[in-house]
């Protein structure tokens, strides 16, 4: 069984109801579709039902939630509720309403926020920016999270690294530079999110150019910062660093680099020191090594909103959705 085969099996027990807004891309549709055939969770989309079915003839349009903000019942009680909670923003009434109307990401926010659906995945053609602005200023931040953050959840197929080849990247999305702070707050947050997704100990490298001081320079300091913050902060979680990327998961590299550490050649969550490495990272795996990426996978927020990658394929947009229907059933 595959690792989505194992997720989607798992979410079918604690069904969820899952918001897709973007019902303006065919391949949205298209594994909306495949999620309805595989019975993986409920599916909302957001758009008017016409509309949907000259972008892509659906085969189970019957079977999903069509909602049209044009028409629904919950229009004009959203559109009073954002008004009531950004109006200390400055958002005016009439702001609230073109966004109820016209932003399918707010109108999906506030499915979420009233109780009506419990996750919304989004980005395949919009930015993330579109994507994660409405969850923060509807949704907001989980209580007890310093920020949020994205990871990819990386199989890499025929590899005896990491987790059998499953890893957790992060961040990968959406902090450009975090300090050594955050760096802390996100491979505590990416440990909890691998243990709930894969099952298994998550065993944490802060990466870095340099092991354990074979470089001198500031970019080094913040890890090594950062790792000083995270044991202190978070004595029970299992990390490491600085460490090299071989370091991290090759035992022999390891043993020559970072001979004391219990972590190194051994690790399954890589914590990136920026977002350039991030992104570079997990594209890198995804293309030359042809893992499959899940992400990018939020966490931090309240509740479920998941950021696509708009390179994403069909497969991708439904392991997606069964994944965000995880965390909905853990959130």
């Amino acid at each position: 069984m595959s690792f989505i085969e194992s997720v989607i099996s798992r979410v079918k027990r604690n069904r969820k109801r899952i918001v897709l807004p973007e019902s303006m891309d065919e391949r949205v549709l298209e594994a909306a579709d495949k999620i309805i055939e595989k019975d993986i969770c409920d599916i909302i989309i957001i758009g008017n039902r016409e509309d949907i079915l000259k972008v892509y003839p659906m085969k189970e349009i019957d079977k999903v939630t069509v909602i049209d903000p044009a028409t629904s019942e919950y229009t004009e009680s959203f559109i009073d509720q954002l008004y009531e909670l950004r109006k200390e923003k400055g958002m005016t009434r009439e702001e609230a309403d073109d966004l109820i109307h016209n932003d399918f990401m707010y109108f999906s926010c506030m499915l979420v926020h009233e109780g009506y659906a419990d996750g919304v995945v989004s980005g395949a053609c919009h930015s993330t920016r579109n994507t994660l602005s409405p969850a923060l200023k509807i949704i907001k931040t989980k209580p007890g999270s310093l920020l949020v953050s994205a990871f990819f959840l990386m199989i890499v197929p025929n590899c005896e690294f990491g987790e059998n080849g499953t890893f957790i990247f992060a961040d990968c999305g959406l902090e450009q530079n975090p300090t050594s702070e955050k760096l802390a707050d996100i491979a505590k947050a990416s440990a909890d999110s691998f243990e709930m997704l894969v099952g298994k100990e998550a065993k944490v490298a802060f990466l870095s150019h340099s092991s354990k001081g074979s470089s001198q320079h500031e970019d080094v300091d913040k890890v090594v910062e950062a790792v000083k913050i995270a044991k202190e902060k978070y004595p029970e979680l299992k990390a490491d660093g600085e460490l090299q990327l071989d370091a991290a998961i090759v035992p022999g590299v390891a043993s020559m680099k970072a001979p004391d550490s219990d972590i190194a050649g051994h690790a399954n969550v890589l914590i990136f020191p920026d977002l350039d490495a991030g992104n570079i990272g997990y594209k890198l795996v995804q293309r030359l090594a042809k893992a499959e990426a899940y992400g990018p996978i939020c966490q931090g927020i309240a509740a479920p909103i998941n950021d696509l990658s708009r390179g994403c394929g069909v497969d991708d947009i439904v392991g997606v959705v069964a994944i965000t229907a995880l965390q909905a059933s853990n959130n």
